[in-house]
C-alpha cells in the first residue's frame, strides 16, 4: 500500500512538472522589443508578449559602457584623454509585464537603464602624460552605453532573452 502511495505522489509531481515546462514553453512574442541607444542611457519599447499566464513575468535591462576623460596637463590645458574606461553597469531593476492581470498577455511599454561614471581613474589609466607622470588629472568627458541585456523571468525561470549592442539591429538578437 505504501509503495502504491508513492508512486501515486511521484506521478503527481511528474505531472506539475510537465504541466509547468508546458506553460513555460508556450510563450509567444507577438512584437520583439527595441532597443534606442541614447548617450549613457538604453530605452526598451514595444515589447509585448502572449501565453504567460497569471504569474508574473519581470524584465530586467542591464547595461554596459564607457567613459572618457580630458586629460588636464600640470598648467591646465586639455588635451584628449587616449584610453576609454568601463562605465559602472546600470540596471532597470525588475519591473513586471502586467500579465497576470491581462489574461496572460504582457507588454513592455517602456524600461530605461544607464550607465554611470566609474570612480575618478588615474591620469596614467586613462592615458594621459605619458607613461610616468602623476601631475596630470582627468575630467569625465563622456559616458556611452555600448551594449544592453535583456532577460524575462516567471517564478525565477529565464523565459526570454535578447542582446543589444550600439549600432547593431534595434531589436537585437537571441541570447
Amino acid at each position: 500500500m505504501m509503495r502504491k502511495f508513492f508512486w501515486l505522489i511521484a506521478a503527481a509531481f511528474a505531472a506539475v512538472a510537465v504541466t509547468s515546462s508546458i506553460a513555460l514553453a508556450a510563450v509567444n512574442v507577438k512584437s520583439l522589443p527595441t532597443a534606442t541607444f541614447s548617450g549613457a542611457s538604453v530605452t526598451l519599447t514595444g515589447g509585448n508578449f502572449s501565453g504567460l499566464g497569471n504569474v508574473e513575468a519581470f524584465a530586467n535591462l542591464t547595461v554596459t559602457g564607457t567613459a572618457t576623460y580630458t586629460c588636464l596637463n600640470p598648467q591646465g590645458h586639455a588635451s584628449p584623454g587616449q584610453n576609454p574606461v568601463a562605465a559602472q553597469p546600470g540596471s532597470s531593476g525588475p519591473v513586471g509585464l502586467g500579465n497576470s492581470d491581462h489574461n496572460g498577455r504582457g507588454t513592455i511599454s517602456n524600461i530605461t537603464a544607464s550607465v554611470t561614471a566609474p570612480p575618478t581613474p588615474s591620469a596614467q589609466t586613462v592615458g594621459c602624460g605619458g607613461s610616468g607622470s602623476t601631475q596630470w588629472t582627468v575630467q569625465l568627458n563622456t559616458l556611452t552605453a555600448t551594449a544592453a541585456h535583456l532577460v524575462i523571468t516567471q517564478s525565477g525561470s529565464v523565459i526570454f532573452c535578447r542582446n543589444y549592442t550600439l549600432g547593431g539591429p534595434a531589436t537585437g538578437t537571441a541570447c
